[in-house]
């Protein structure tokens, strides 16, 4: 132990003992630091925190260290995980813990912490999503204090602390602590809300909770911090939208954010707590409807131009303006969005109005704050280059913003390398073309003007959301446009001479080239990821819940060489190669053959017939022997002694030329690569790179997992609280036609089609055992990569039959519609599931009315994968007003919500919930509501080939 009178500096001081222990498993080579505020705990530095020692007990691995303090000793302190260099590999999740040591203990007294690993899970309730909307009003964390007394073998009275972290649905006037003692030492205890009505009590869910034999020698005081108080599930739910998909009696051709009001009142009235968009980054980067990617980024920090409602920039608009206006809303109401059309003029009304009104807005309070809080601040920085990373406090992004701006326009291209001497960003080039006194000045300001009313407008949609109970939850796009603000700003934090992708999956047999350029995360790291946290926090200025893009690109990224046309020819970054010393040591010598292109005449016989000869000499570039572009291993360019087995390794003819020898160790060493030793590596590259994400704001986090899924991830997920992603009509199972979602983990987010069988199952299962068991995940019928549920029914009659007897569990012919009973049908399933969140596109959810399913189910397609330029163009056929007037719909998919036991919103401001006390925000399903659903669909069984059905 310590010796105090080095720490105080007085040796009279009175020593107290203080004793950590935590359970944790850890790896070979990692141990267990405590760090805290105070000295003794190392002030935040982690290299000289307490270091703790590892005891086995039973099955746990507990993890234990010992200090001395003065008596009233106060500090915050987190467990952190190191390696022999004491370098941080993760740390707990959610808030410092805090310690104020108990009154009244004299000198040599040790006071023992049983303390549990904070997971970010744990924390899901305390951010914004939930503490700040859904439950706004009505929140109380953080509940202490002493509740109850353990008594010892040795017949001892040990005062106990029990430490409870509460989230109060309803109003909880105290906590309460239930104890049985079941041996000498041992005592397990719950704890039990006492409500706000006399005589109406909670306890919480679970198994009892435990107190392990204390230790010896016999501490005076134990604190037991054990987590958060196990609540029922909360389920909601929520529609999901594109921003410009949106369609409104106010907008100019496309989606605006004031349009979020009426979506969330539309919302708020249907039942839902939360609304889903796509990314809302300016992609201005082509001045032409490519830009209509949304996930192709200008600026990760700037808001699109596209979604400016024109008429709200000033209360004195003139006459002749408002006409246009009027004229541009007439033309532009289209079936779809017109990118260029729209683009066009909203910036060029904009222009006529900004003329007008410049200098009392440039001039007003609310601007210069804006701008203040946006700007680089040059004073301070003294150096030639300032990276847009390094003024993440800052957040510095709205001057080089304005500045690329103008520059594209200039040059007619986004690609800064044709830019001259303003190709290499500085401050000094900067702050020439931002100067007041600049011919251009003007220009600079209307990127200013445009992007403060973007800000003014969707921070008006977003407080109101809060307000009214909704969460709004944004997108968090994976990558940048190589001709993008920040590439500009921050080469360094890229890898240009690189293509993201993605290798063959479900969407795309060849993959798919993105055309991002990947990150180069040893440079990143140097700021401890500054630039990634900065556009956290810009996110968090209007979103409660954010979309992490491809989660997958954290833990590795398929990358490919900047030339490349498809995702084939890729490989995993980090990941470790195969080295030319292995090959070799395998039999493996010809790495000219297999690395180079092999292509032979006869498959190009095979192919093209009479004409192979043309396609040779013309789209192939001649190798030893008439071999052509077909390759085996992927030589590193940066390294030649190292190599990586291209994706389906099996299927090139390349491959089928070789040797059983050559076959056999490719296959194993390509089984290798792809599925076993990268895994640590990708372990611990992701909790380098998303605990620096996930900390930087209080969002509900979710990730994307789809794909090539590495065994590495859903652990790591789990650890740091993300929700997953599952689409059941894509099963990452292998031999499944649909994924079965009741053998998903906990915290997994699925978008799926539930099978009626399992809905059955896990109810009867959420029948017999505790409701704190049963996994959550988010689930929906489709997402914005895929088809439509009505598409989806319409597009396969094979898969539509399957499903119909495998689902629905009839032997009928299905109807060759998605008619409105099959669409409630399948939705009915998603709000009974016993998910976290289900959530449903919009189209998905005007399925369940036959006005609302006139047009062709194929065009309600969002995106194309498999279309590298795809038009990203979809609208909504009806009006947010007339939705809103649609009492029918709203009274529909209430119902849907209401029967299923999530929680919906109140219709006016949000107020406390009583929630768990009428059973609304946590029942189960029942057996009955199920029923119904099956009655509902008997009737498309009774007459399979009738396709006019009853009005729901």
């Amino acid at each position: 132990m310590v010796n105090l009178g080095l720490i105080s500096g007085n040796k009279g001081t009175k020593s107290v003992g203080l004793s950590f222990r935590i359970p944790y498993n850890t790896q070979w080579g990692q141990s267990l630091v405590v760090c805290g505020s105070e000295s003794v705990l190392g002030s935040w530095n982690v290299k000289r925190g307490l270091a703790l020692s590892p005891q086995h007990q039973g099955d746990e691995l507990i993890w234990r260290g010992s200090t001395a303090v003065p008596a009233g000793f106060e500090c915050e302190y987190s467990y952190y995980v190191v390696d022999d260099d004491r370098n941080v590999l993760r740390w707990e999740a959610g808030k410092k813990r805090k310690l104020v040591l108990p009154d009244g203990l004299r000198n040599g007294e040790v006071v023992e912490l049983h303390d549990l690993w904070q997971t970010s899970s744990d924390g899901l309730p305390c951010t914004s999503a939930f503490r700040n909307v859904i439950f706004r009003k009505s929140w109380s964390t953080e509940i202490q204090r002493p509740l109850g007394v353990i008594q010892t073998k040795l017949d001892e009275n040990v005062p106990s602390e029990f430490c409870c972290d509460v989230i109060e649905i309803a109003r909880v006037d105290e906590v309460e602590l239930l104890n049985s003692q079941l041996s000498a030492d041992i005592c397990d205890w719950q704890f039990y809300e006492i409500g706000a009505v006399e005589g109406n009590f909670c306890p919480e869910t679970g198994p009892n909770r435990e107190l392990v034999e204390l230790s010896e020698p016999q501490p005076r005081s134990i604190i037991l911090s054990d987590g958060m108080m196990r609540e029922m599930p909360w389920r909601g739910a929520g529609v999901a939208v594109p921003m410009f998909s949106v369609r409104s009696e106010a907008d100019l051709g496309v989606g605006e954010f004031l349009d979020l009001k009426i979506l969330v009142d539309w919302a708020v009235e249907s039942g839902f707590h939360l609304v889903q968009l796509l990314p809302i980054n300016d992609t201005s980067v082509h001045g032409m409807w490519w830009d209509s990617y949304p996930y192709s980024s200008l600026s990760v920090f700037a808001l699109h131009p596209l979604y400016l409602r024109v008429q709200a920039l000033s209360e004195r608009i003139p006459e002749e303006i408002k006409e246009e206006i009027q004229r541009a809303k007439e033309l532009l109401d289209g079936k779809d969005v017109d990118y260029e059309a729209t683009m066009a003029t909203k910036l060029s009304i904009a222009k006529k109005i900004f003329v007008l009104e410049k200098d009392t807005i440039l001039n007003s309070d609310s601007f210069n704050n804006f701008f203040t809080e946006n700007e680089f601040s040059f004073e301070v920085e003294q150096h030639f280059y300032l990276s847009l990373s390094q003024c993440v406090l800052g957040q510095g992004w709205l001057k080089p913003y304005a500045a690329f701006c103008f520059l594209r326009d200039f040059f007619e291209t986004s690609d800064h390398s044709q830019w001259g001497r303003f190709t290499c960003y500085s401050i000094d080039k900067l702050e020439k073309l931002v100067s007041k006194d600049s011919v251009q000045y003007d220009v600079i300001c209307f990127h200013y003007y445009i992007q403060f009313h973007l800000h003014l407008q969707l921070a008006e949609a977003a407080e109101y959301a809060r307000k009214k109970g909704v969460v709004l939850k944004g997108d968090l796009p994976i990558g940048v446009d190589r001709n993008s603000v920040d590439t500009w700003v921050d080469p360094n934090l890229f890898r240009m001479n690189t293509s993201t992708g993605a290798p063959p999956d479900y969407f795309d047999k060849n993959g798919q080239n993105w055309g991002f350029p990947t990150y180069n995360w040893e440079e990143m790291s140097k700021d401890n990821y500054a630039w990634w946290r900065a556009r956290l926090t810009q996110m968090a200025k209007y979103f409660t819940a954010y979309r992490i893009d491809h989660i997958l690109g954290f833990f590795r990224i398929w990358e490919l060489p900047e030339h490349a046309m498809t995702g084939l020819v890729g490989k995993f970054r980090p990941s470790i190669p195969l080295s030319q010393e292995e090959l070799e040591r395998e039999g493996i010598w010809d790495f000219n053959r297999l690395s180079r292109p092999y292509i032979r005449h006869g498959f190009l016989q095979e192919k093209f017939g009479a004409y192979w000869t043309v396609i040779a000499s013309n789209f192939m570039n001649e190798y030893e022997q008439q071999r052509y572009e077909n390759i085996v291993l992927i030589r590193d360019p940066e390294d030649a002694s190292k190599f990586y087995p291209r994706f389906n390794i099996e299927d090139t003819s390349s491959f089928k030329d070789l040797d059983d020898h050559s076959k056999n160790v490719l296959k194993r060493l390509y089984y290798d690569y792809y599925f076993h030793r990268q895994e640590s590596l990708w372990h611990q590259n992701a909790l380098k790179t998303l605990p620096a994400l996930l900390n930087s704001s209080d969002m509900l986090a979710c990730g994307e997992d789809l794909g090539l899924i590495p065994s590495c991830v859903h652990p790591v997920m789990q650890e740091l609280g993300l929700i997953g992603l599952r689409i059941q009509r894509m099963p990452s199972e292998p031999g499944l036609d649909f994924g079965i979602p009741s053998h998903y983990s906990y915290m997994t987010s699925t978008y799926l089609l539930l099978q009626l069988t399992l809905i059955l199952e896990i109810i009867a299962a959420m029948l017999h055992t505790e409701l704190s068991n049963v996994a959550y995940w988010v689930c929906a019928p489709s997402c914005h990569d895929c088809s439509t549920l009505r598409a989806w029914w319409e597009e396969d009659e094979e898969r539509r039959c399957q499903f119909y007897k495998t689902v629905v569990g009839s032997d009928s012919l299905p109807p060759s519609r998605c008619v409105p009973e099959i669409a409630y049908f399948i939705l009915r399933q998603h709000v009974e599931a016993p998910s976290m969140w289900a959530i449903f596109p919009l189209q998905d959810l005007l399925a369940v009315k036959e006005e609302y399913t006139t047009r062709p189910a194929a065009e309600e397609t969002i995106n194309d994968p498999t279309n590298p330029k795809h038009y990203w163009r979809f609208r909504v056929h009806v009006t947010l007003e007339a939705l809103v007037k649609d009492k029918e719909l709203k009274s529909t998919i209430k119902d849907l919500i209401r029967g299923s036991g999530r929680s919906y919103p109140p219709t006016g401001e949000i107020e406390v919930q009583a929630g768990r006390e009428k059973g609304v925000a946590t029942a189960a399903p029942t057996k009955q509501q199920v029923t119904a659903g099956l009655e509902k669909i008997s009737l498309l069984n009774e007459s399979p080939k009738t396709e006019a059905v009853a009005v729901l």
